[in-house]
């Protein structure tokens, strides 16, 4: 009966554990592999940048597509949002306009609305060239140059 150690080496293949490299080559030294030729190097660096520069190409060109997505949605909703807005604005001007008029009168009523609607879209349009300046300020060339724009 054939005994069943693992370490010992099979009978047929007594040098199979001579071919074990314990730090050192048993069958001499490697051959070192033929240099790669300089032109060889060079095509594939060429071939590399060229692959990384169409894919960055494509990367900016799949980011741009879904800005302007972004944009366009943005516009839609935006344009729904300020309609609605403003015929909400329209119904607090005429709402106001009704509950004024029994106490003021309905020439007063209506200048007092107005005044009021004045008031908040000259505020309003303050805050947009508030922030009109930010863009133009972030989006100048020299940052440090502290003349006007053009």
């Amino acid at each position: 009966m054939a005994s069943s150690d693992s370490t010992t080496p099979p009978q047929g293949d007594a040098r199979a554990f001579d071919r074990i490299s314990h730090g050192y080559a048993p069958d001499g030294r490697a051959a070192t592999p033929a240099p790669v030729p300089l032109e060889k190097i060079v095509d594939d660096v060429i071939d590399n940048l060229s692959a990384t520069a169409k894919a960055e190409l494509a990367l900016l060109e799949a980011r741009s597509e879904l800005a302007l997505h972004g944009v366009s949605w943005t516009a839609g909703w935006g344009a729904v949002a300020a309609s609605l807005a403003g015929i909400a604005m329209l119904a607090l001007a005429f709402g106001a306009i009704l509950v004024l008029m029994p106490h003021v009168g309905p020439l007063l009523a209506t200048l007092i609305v107005v005044g009021v609607l004045l008031a908040f879209a000259a505020f309003a349009g303050w805050r947009a060239q508030v922030a009109y300046n930010d863009i133009r300020t972030a989006l100048r060339r020299d940052l440090t140059n502290e003349e006007g724009d053009d």
